[in-house]
């Protein structure tokens, strides 16, 4: 049921504006489940199974750094997926680019669970599996973005922080729902069985996700922001072309200011598995269980820092939790090191609550930085340069440094060398909230936006090559 809100005096919203946040958010959270439902069990596989099945070279350190490649390989084409999803995006309206999204995600995950492996067809193998990480990190590369607009443009101006959370609180549910799967079946599976057959079945289950993401998405309307920018026929013919050229500087920080978000968060949640079964000598289940715990926890702590964020600034939220993520890099690794299990837990839990500072502002903090005719490409491209610099790269970079300085220690550096990044950025993107309102009202602010039955749908283009 749309909700029609009622917005302060002098806040540069319509006086009365008609939108569905709640659907909006659910759409959201559900895309976010699916990709990071993909995730962990991909993280999990490529540190304990594929360098096996897929990268049998005689050498164990080998075949792990191979496999993380492939798991690097999907965030080469997710900037590519910005470019021409977040331009169809601000071209033919975030509902139809999020369902493609949705369905490429679904459809490459679900692939990965068909594979032939290395004994049955050699070179191939591995060949298909960085075809399908291509697929898969083309349609992440519009995931985000759109959703994040998606949710920021169907919500009232002082709650953005709060309903923009949903779209990542989705990450820790896909996670919880990989490892619902993942840890029964590598638990109590015979060893031989689960890694010939019973590894699949976590991704042949990411059907059950498809299904249930489509029925939510199809449900939700278009935009009202893009819908009345439709309706002016105030589209822009080059949006991804004039995003670059009238938004370069918040493109750059966007990215930047993910890099103590996006590194530590593959370092904390699929490296740490490579590395405390590997070189601490803890088993893949007290590890995974560990993680989840922590994702567990980040259910509650990521609404409610973007629900903080709504309160006290997405810059001062942001820069606190990035600050956090500074503190924490040595002494992590400090606490792993011991190799003293409740410490391991409790570092592992630890880690991802200054991550979750930033990711609960996360949303709103960037897709706010762009108007709404060029949101989908500015926030798309910000999100996915971050995730080549410093998301694929982190795990197999932390392998790279333990083995080349044989300590723990440089990753811990690296990861305060990212928070410094990032409170740089973030203090130079200038604050956007009621600045971004302004532009984005700045014509024709007073109308008030069509109910859902009266809408404009039929004038928003079906996307297309």
């Amino acid at each position: 049921m749309a909700d029609v809100i009622k917005e302060p005096p002098g806040s540069h919203e319509p006086t009365e504006y008609v939108k569905t946040p709640k659907k909006a958010a659910a759409s959201g959270w559900i895309g976010s489940a699916l990709e990071y439902y993909d995730f962990f069990i991909y993280a999990q596989a490529a540190a304990l199974i594929f360098p096996t099945l897929f990268f049998p070279s005689g050498n164990a350190q080998t075949a792990i750094v191979a496999s993380f490649a492939t798991f690097g390989v999907g965030y080469v084409a997710r900037p590519i997926g910005a470019f021409v999803l977040g331009h169809w995006g601000d071209k033919h309206g975030r509902k139809n680019v999020l369902v493609l999204c949705m369905l490429l995600i679904g459809a490459s995950t679900f692939g990965v669970a068909l594979l032939p492996t290395y004994s049955a067809v050699g070179v191939w193998a591995p060949i298909l599996l960085v075809i399908l990480r291509l697929i898969q990190g083309f349609a992440v590369g519009g995931e985000i973005a759109g959703a994040s607009a998606m949710i920021i443009e169907h919500s009232p101006f002082g709650r953005r922080g709060y309903y923009g959370s949903f779209t990542l609180q989705g990450v820790q549910a896909g996670q919880i729902a990989a490892a619902a799967i993942f840890l029964p079946l590598s638990a109590f599976m015979p060893k031989e069985a689960f890694e010939t057959w019973g590894w699949r079945i976590p991704f042949l289950a990411s059907v059950v996700l498809i299904g249930i993401g489509l029925w939510v998405r199809l449900g939700v309307l278009e935009s009202p922001l893009f819908a009345r920018e439709v309706e002016n026929d105030n589209l822009e013919k080059a949006p991804l072309v004039e995003t670059i050229k009238r938004e370069p500087r918040e493109i750059i920080l966007s990215a930047l200011l993910r890099m103590s978000e996006q590194a530590p968060f593959y370092i904390f949640t699929a490296f740490v598995l490579a590395y405390g079964t590997e070189d601490l000598g803890f088993s893949k289940g007290f590890l995974t269980n560990a993680v989840m715990l922590a994702a567990a926890l980040s259910l509650f702590n990521v609404p409610l820092f973007g629900h903080l964020s709504d309160k006290i600034g997405r810059k001062r939220m942001y820069m606190i939790g990035a600050a956090g993520t500074m503190l924490i890099g040595v002494p992590y690794f400090l606490m792993l090191d011991s190799q003293v299990g409740v410490l391991v837990v409790l570092a592992i839990v630890i880690s991802l609550i200054p991550h979750d500072m930033q990711y609960g502002p996360q949303a709103a903090l960037i897709a706010e930085s762009f108007t709404t005719r060029l949101r989908y490409s500015g926030a798309g491209l910000g999100y996915q340069l971050a995730s080549v610099v410093a998301g694929g790269p982190a795990p197999l970079l932390a392998v790279w440094l333990l083995h080349t300085f044989d300590s723990s220690l440089p990753i811990g550096i690296y990861i305060m060398g990212c928070a410094v990044v990032t409170i740089i950025a973030v203090i130079l993107l200038p604050e956007a909230g009621r600045v971004q309102v302004a532009r984005e009202f700045e014509d024709g602010a007073a109308r008030p936006i069509p109910t859902p039955a009266a809408a404009p749908a039929a004038k928003v283009p079906v996307p297309s090559a």
